[in-house]
């Protein structure tokens, strides 16, 4: 009946049922080698398995197979979830709308009943795997080829990587994450098409797969034909943004970074631009790593804060406030700037109350942050940089870390667990919220200026 209520709360529901069984499986005999993890590291680890963060407070080396095994059922399972339930929501939060924005849903998303969540459910399992095992096989033949793994090594390894990419998890079986491929152009553009495509998030990837396969004759599509126009605006924006954030965080951090003697400094020009551009696309949501994360300059790590907190699309394996959300409010200081009095975006106006429920989230999720940097520094005595990147990498699912996670007090570890799970269910759950809330008063206040800046 609580859920009921509310479906976003479903899942907070079957996150949280997620993390704890994968908290018991974790504290198994069976899931170590050797000295087994306390309780508290079990929950984070398990925290971070299912909200598909990457942050450990301990080695991944000290788990066995059973316990890898675990780890990459919570990463599959808590990507798909988010995957599934957010696209869910969405069309239920749609049975709210009006006549005709109902009508226009319908038209672009075809029908919105049960037969059609199960259709969702299908397609996003589809999609995950088709991703996911055409990158497991790229990285099996590189595996195998160059680096002379065993065939079943390999292959485990492969998937492994496969799962963690795709879902933006950031978790390698390497205790050093890719670093030991940190010069290999096939297996990092192989790693970070699986985190890009997997942040654009299932609703961009349907349009798009739609638009391609074409609609039925009379509608102006043409079967496997790419039009760009012909998109949903949400599309539009996050590909949009994506492809403006994948230019801009390589850019920055390759000229913030090349005479650095702890990070790009040695490297060769040809390394350097490769390892920005992974260390540039994965600090928006994926969270593997080819350099150490500690060495970057200090304004290095308050940029890729930034990026984190933006993070990739909504309802897909990324956390963050939302690239439509950050595109959202970049379209209203425009508006703003030039006098208009709507905010428009690719010749669509934005409806208000999209307008406010991003700016909440934005507001919101600041205050978050914020807070859990400054607890950190006050707590576990850290100064303000790498509180704030701890911070950030929680709240958006990242899991890089400049090497603090372990260190830290087990209060703030705590406060860590419920940010990374607030961090992924956070966005999807109050958003929803707020569509199905929307309430007509009877009556309206008169209006009064207070005057801004």
């Amino acid at each position: 009946m609580w859920a009921a209520h509310n479906p976003a709360r479903l899942v907070l529901i079957a996150f949280s049922t997620l993390i704890v069984v994968g908290t018991v499986l974790l504290r198994l005999p069976a899931s170590v080698d050797g000295d087994h993890p306390g309780l508290l590291d079990a929950l984070f680890m398990s925290t971070s398995s299912a909200t598909v963060t990457g942050l450990a407070t301990f080695d991944i080396s000290v788990l066995s197979l059973t316990g890898e095994l675990v780890v990459l059922a919570l990463i599959q399972v808590g990507g798909f979830g988010i995957m599934a339930l957010g696209s869910i929501l969405a069309i239920i939060a749609s049975h709210r709308m009006g006549l005709y924005q109902r009508r226009f849903t319908s038209a672009e998303f075809g029908s919105i009943d049960n037969e059609d969540l199960k259709s969702i459910m299908k397609r996003v399992a589809q999609i995950t795997l088709s991703v996911e095992g055409a990158i497991a096989v790229v990285l099996f033949a590189r595996f195998t080829i160059t680096y002379g793994e065993a065939p079943g090594r390999a292959a485990y390894s492969a998937v492994f990587h496969a799962v963690s990419a795709f879902n933006n998890a950031g978790i390698s079986l390497n205790s050093d994450s890719l670093i030991p491929y940190a010069t290999d152009w096939t297996v990092l553009l192989a790693m970070s098409a699986g985190f890009i495509i997997g942040g654009l998030g299932f609703p961009v990837l349907i349009d798009i797969a739609r638009k391609v396969k074409g609609k039925p004759e009379g509608l102006g599509y043409r079967r496997g034909h790419l039009n760009a126009s012909r998109w949903l605006l949400h599309t539009k924006l996050v590909v949009a943004t994506t492809a403006v954030l994948l230019v801009l965080g390589p850019v920055v951090i390759a000229i913030a970074e090349w005479g650095n003697p702890d990070t790009l400094g040695p490297m060769a020009a040809g390394e350097k631009i490769l390892t920005a551009w992974f260390e540039g696309g994965t600090a928006r949501t994926a969270g593997f790593s080819t350099i150490d994360i500690g060495a970057l300059s200090e304004p290095t790590q308050v940029f890729m804060s930034t990026l984190m907190f933006i993070g990739a699309g909504p309802a897909s394996t990324s956390g963050g406030i939302k690239v439509t959300t950050f595109a959202v409010l970049g379209f209203v200081i425009w508006a703003e700037a030039r006098g208009q009095r709507d905010v428009n975006a690719f010749g669509r106006r934005l409806p208000r109350g999209l307008i406010r429920q991003a700016i909440t989230v934005a507001l919101l999720s600041v205050g978050l942050v914020i807070g859990t940097a400054l607890v950190l520094m006050s707590a576990a005595e850290i100064t303000l940089t790498p509180a704030l990147f701890e911070a950030a990498s929680a709240f958006g699912t990242v899991g890089l870390s400049t090497g603090i996670t372990g260190d830290l007090p087990p209060a703030c570890q705590v406060l860590l667990v419920l940010v990374m799970l607030a961090g992924r269910i956070g966005p999807v759950t109050f958003v929803t919220a707020l569509a199905l809330r929307n309430v007509d008063l009877p009556y309206r206040f008169p209006e009064e200026r207070p005057i801004i800046g």
